[in-house]
């Protein structure tokens, strides 16, 4: 958070003293800031209203792809249940972190504990490992789909699918772990306040956790960034010399079919370079370029903690983005999202006048309606007759 990296030189500097509750060998203080940093308060203004859009449109596109995936058998497939399984990641992801992201960057003090100061940072990097290993399981799938030209297709979600899932969250929890054993609350008084603060502690205590505050950043942009980058290019390299080949004794609806499923993985890949890329950019940035020993270095500070909390937006919107992105280059999701999305908006007023109606007229509404309820959905006809209030 801007407060963690902020109050970052005060916490070295007072490590060795009573003011902050922090163990450690002491060290040479580092020179006062000529200004100090800061973020302005129309940027957090506009940084709280991007976050309750990301909040709500994350909420309802997620919360409708899964709808989509289940409501439709034809939709249950392996590589649909990826999908699935990647909005769920996204929609805890939107639940939990978003709102919690916007009132640090808002509040001073940390109020919630430090079991929800460990989760947080677990949470958003699960979430983000479930998003990386789901593309790289989408490009693999995609290639052995296309490999495996005559393969038999089920509805059902395979055991293969399912197991895949399975280890895709695993590996993502496993891998989040390091992020709840490091970050912790720190207690110390800064411009007269008594400030309660949730960041990476500076001083780890094993060898292990030294180690990844060391490596944190590049191991991040190498391996949730970097990496699905490199494996989506070289699968879909692959995918595309095979369908090539392979296209003159294919017909040309299996043809289409690939090509829409290679179009939509590219897209939710293309789609995830471009919101992650500006936060492991600021990351990346600050821990090369930061010099604590620079007098200047407040004002440098300062631009990376703008820089620190657009990307931490940018990177929300992948959240929120991928439903919006299946809608646009995807034929299957969009008629899906129509059908339901649109009958919803459509019908549910008239249910709820019809329930009304009914219960002025004094009879118990909840077979009639759901009888309707099930002629509306298998026909899509309003025209259909009321039960009779007596039955």
């Amino acid at each position: 958070c801007s407060r963690c990296i902020k109050l970052m030189y005060f916490v070295r500097k007072k490590r060795g003293g009573g003011a902050s509750k922090m163990a450690g060998p002491k060290a040479s203080n580092p020179p006062m800031c000529l200004e100090s940093a800061g973020i302005r308060d129309a940027f957090k203004y506009i940084n709280i209203t991007v976050s309750l859009v990301v909040f709500l449109v994350g909420i309802v596109g997620n919360v409708a792809l899964l709808k989509v995936i289940y409501a439709n058998k034809c939709m249950r497939t392996g590589p649909n249940y990826l999908i699935a399984s990647l909005a769920l990641g996204d929609l805890i992801h939107i639940v939990i972190d978003i709102p919690i992201n916007a009132y640090r960057l808002m509040a001073e003090d940390w109020p919630f504990g430090l079991v929800v100061c460990k989760l947080t940072p677990f949470i958003q990097k699960t979430s983000v490992g479930v998003t990386v290993l789901s593309l790289c399981a989408l490009s693999v799938d995609r290639y052995r789909a296309v490999v495996s030209w005559n393969q038999i297709k089920g509805i059902w979600v395979s055991v293969w699918t399912a197991m895949k899932i399975t280890l895709i969250w695993v590996i993502s929890i496993l891998l989040a772990v390091p992020e709840a054993v490091g970050f912790d609350m720190i207690t110390m008084n800064y411009k007269e306040k008594h400030l309660r603060i949730c960041l990476l502690h500076p001083v780890q205590t094993t060898q292990y956790m030294q180690f990844y505050k060391s490596v944190k950043d590049w191991w991040l942009f190498g391996f949730y960034f970097c990496m699905p980058l490199v494996w989506t290019a070289v699968f879909s390299t692959l995918m595309t010399r095979k369908m090539l080949k392979n296209a003159q004794n294919a017909l040309s609806e299996h043809v289409k079919q690939r090509r829409e499923v290679a179009k939509t993985v590219f897209c939710l890949v293309a789609v995830f370079a471009i919101c992650w890329l500006p936060l492991y950019l600021s990351r990346i940035l600050k821990s090369t370029l930061y010099d604590e020993k620079d007098s200047n270095r407040c004002r440098m500070l300062s631009a990376f903690l703008v820089l620190d909390y657009f990307g931490i937006n940018m990177a929300s919107l992948n959240s929120c983005i991928n439903p919006i992105a299946l809608f646009l280059v995807s034929r299957r999701f969009k008629k899906g999202f129509k059908v339901h999305f649109y009958f919803y908006l459509r019908y549910i007023p008239i249910i709820l006048s019809s329930v009304i109606r009914l219960k002025q007229q004094g009879c118990h509404p909840h077979r009639s309606v759901d009888e309707l309820w099930y002629v509306i959905r298998t026909y899509g006809d309003m025209s259909a007759t009321w039960p009779d209030c007596s039955m």
